[in-house]
């Protein structure tokens, strides 16, 4: 492959691709892309005249390559000894997460708004929203959730925290959503519990795949679900519930929905004899999961 020089015109006949493209290919952000390269000199693309990235079929290749790594918890900063082969000498592969995971909970624990959002942007600057999800956001959930059931002291944390998530993630949904056109993927809560986590996840990782989403975090009345499904026409309808369900409630609802449909939370497994005498349909326990079900239901593309 035939490489410019900095600040020249790539002369190579390869088709090369914007940054913009180069991350609706492979759900890498642009941002995420300029830090790689910039910090750790990782993914070294052609520059126009004007200074545009430009990327090869090669530099895409790369880009997996490091997902792959950072996909079994590697850190970004060892990823490029790994990439050129040299002997590991990296830390264990869990202890970069466990250290994010110490420095959220002690975030969370002393209400520090303003440093739980420097260490959520450090992260999201670095790393792909599926990897985040994966090693940090579920553990973390997980974690506090657990703590959140044992100490009833907690309540004022529990609020702030999910609070604070619900408006992370959707202001990045709401800007998605303005780059984005088309039906959208409609985001239901069947629980009780209005700040959701697991459905902003859901919605967030969609976001990220490049549906623009609509996010419904009250439960609606089964009866009314016609007529939102009537207004929104989404392209998908994902319902979303960590709790138990009123299988009445859940079964009209099914009735009144005429587009593909996915149920998504720990309902899945909680309801499992019921959902076995429903017509079939995509199960997910997990946020992640729900991602990798919607990208399987042969979904119109998003524009």
């Amino acid at each position: 492959m035939t490489h410019s020089t900095p600040g020249s015109e790539p002369e190579s006949t390869e088709e090369l691709l914007p940054i913009r493209e180069v991350a609706r290919q492979t759900g890498v952000n642009p941002v995420t892309l300029r830090a790689w390269e910039r910090r750790y000199g990782l993914i070294q693309p052609q520059r126009t005249l004007k200074g545009h990235r430009l990327y090869s079929a090669e530099h895409i290749a790369q880009i997996r390559e490091v997902l792959g790594w950072l996909q079994r918890g590697v850190a970004v900063g060892q990823v490029k000894r790994l990439l050129q082969g040299s002997p590991a000498q990296a830390e264990p592969v869990n202890s970069l997460w466990d250290e994010q995971l110490l420095e959220w909970l002690a975030c969370i624990e002393r209400l520090a708004e303003r440093q739980l959002d420097e260490v959520f942007n450090q992260a999201l600057a670095l790393y792909p929203s599926e990897t985040l999800c994966e090693h940090l956001l579920s553990p973390l959930l997980t974690h506090l959730q657990s703590r959140w059931s044992a100490q009833a002291s907690a309540r004022v944390e529990q609020v702030f925290f999910l609070s604070w998530l619900r408006n992370k993630l959707s202001v990045r949904i709401y800007h998605g959503n303005r780059l984005l056109t088309g039906t959208p993927l409609l985001m239901l809560n069947l629980s009780d519990r209005p700040m959701e986590p697991g459905l902003w996840l859901c919605a967030w990782l969609a976001s990220n795949a490049g549906y623009p989403v609509r996010v419904l975090e009250w439960p609606i009345p089964a009866e009314d679900l016609a007529l939102t499904m009537e207004h929104i026409s989404p392209r998908a309808l994902l319902l979303f519930s960590d709790q138990c369900i009123d299988p009445a409630h859940l079964t009209r609802s099914l009735d009144a929905i005429q587009c593909p449909l996915l149920l998504c939370g720990r309902s899945v497994s909680i309801h499992q004899d019921l959902i076995e005498t429903l017509p079939a349909l995509p199960l997910a326990e997990t946020p992640l999961a729900a991602l990798h079900c919607l990208q399987q239901l042969d979904l119109p593309d998003a524009e």
